[in-house]
């Protein structure tokens, strides 16, 4: 084998990004990306997170053919919330042969040590706040908006490169048949009188309002999630960012939070799972992916629970209860008959036990996290 891995220019990130499109020829759950998404996400110039990162995007290339691809990330926002001096991997993806993925890994890390790093984790892409952990369990399904997709023998690849297991991702499957019960709906009814909670949705329409909404959310967001494994803070630019997009794709019926009397003190965040119809949008492109949508809209039956936050002092007094009914009574009529929540590390003990009393809902897919000393 002639094999070369190379860095490349931004120039080519088109490239990159198309190179996955090798890996996924036959598989009939692969969603396939919508390139300009990917084109936004990797441009160092325009997405803040890489105002506090740096990354690098390599090719592995035998006789002028790709067999391979992976990115090297520093994320200073990282380090310095955690102290620490760990480096990332992220867009993983290579055919089945060790030393390809051998050569790309050890040129990843190449490039962290030179840069002080002393491990890599991954894959992140490029971050927790995007796209993340490699899927090993729940293969038999297409993976959901914002989740990650593989083909089985990644985990054996990258283990083999001498890599650990630092965390384990959940994503729980909810069906109408199990999740609206008569236990929630009278639990969520006692707490709402009790607490003197109302329910508001998100406002997308006014531009003064919708900014009020985004800090609420970045301030619960951000107090909530600060003590968990591998959270850093969002900045003000990224939330803007990231809004600009998912306002794109939102339904305010499935974005609100949850006042007690007047002060905001949870909120919850589901998308319609458009990966539904963009599967069908097999070359990735920006019509292919607008036309979809718009002729195949109605045979979206999925959201994704993408986040759920309440603040630390009024945690354990049921609200989560409270907007897992509501999502139903919202979801429901409107022809969504199931949802995914997801992810959920595998420490996060009280979330895993609430799902499954209140929705009675098992796992059905994990998604891992890497780590090695480099």
């Amino acid at each position: 084998m002639s094999l070369k891995i190379r860095a490349i220019t931004a120039s080519e990130n088109t490239k990159f990004i198309k190179s996955q499109w090798l890996f996924y020829k036959n598989d009939k759950n692969w969603v396939p990306p919508a390139i300009f998404d990917k084109k936004k996400l990797l441009n160092t110039h325009k997405n803040p997170f890489y105002h506090h990162a740096d990354i690098q995007l390599f090719l592995a290339e035998n006789n002028g053919n790709i067999v391979g691809r992976i990115a090297a990330i520093t994320n200073k926002g990282h380090n310095d919330t955690f102290n620490d001096k760990v480096g990332f991997f992220g867009f993983f993806e290579c055919y089945n042969d060790q030393e390809i993925a051998n050569a790309l890994f050890s040129k990843a890390s190449e490039w962290l040590k030179e840069r002080d790093k002393i491990s890599m984790r991954g894959p992140m892409n490029p971050s927790m706040n995007d796209e993340c952990g490699l899927l090993i369990e729940g293969f038999d399904s297409p993976p959901v908006i914002l989740m990650t997709y593989n083909p089985p023998y990644y985990a054996q690849l990258i283990e083999n490169a001498g890599f650990e297991k630092a965390k384990d991702l959940y994503a729980f499957k909810l069906e109408q048949e199990t999740y609206r019960s008569e236990k929630l709906k009278r639990l969520s009814s006692i707490i709402q009188k009790r607490y003197n909670i109302t329910i508001r949705e998100i406002n997308l329409k006014d531009k003064k309002q919708f900014r009020k909404d985004l800090n609420v959310i970045k301030g619960i967001y951000n107090e909530t999630w600060e003590e968990n494994w591998g959270f850093v803070k969002f900045t003000d630019e990224e939330i803007d960012y990231m809004a600009k997009d998912l306002k794109q794709i939102a339904d305010p019926r499935y974005v609100y939070f949850i006042d007690m009397g007047d002060k905001p003190v949870g909120f919850m965040i589901c998308l319609p799972d458009i990966n539904q119809v963009l599967i069908y949008n097999k070359r990735g492109t920006l019509l292919g992916a607008i036309w979809n949508l718009l002729m195949k809209k109605k045979i979206i039956h999925t959201l994704r629970i993408i986040v759920l936050g309440v603040l630390p002092k009024y945690q354990g007094i049921g609200l989560d209860a409270i907007m897992y009914h509501e999502i139903g009574l919202r979801a429901i009529p409107n022809g969504i008959m199931d949802g995914e929540a997801s992810w959920i590390l595998e420490d996060n003990v009280k979330m895993i036990q609430a799902l499954s009393r209140a929705m009675n809902t098992e796992r059905y897919k994990t998604y891992r996290i890497y780590e090695k000393k480099i």
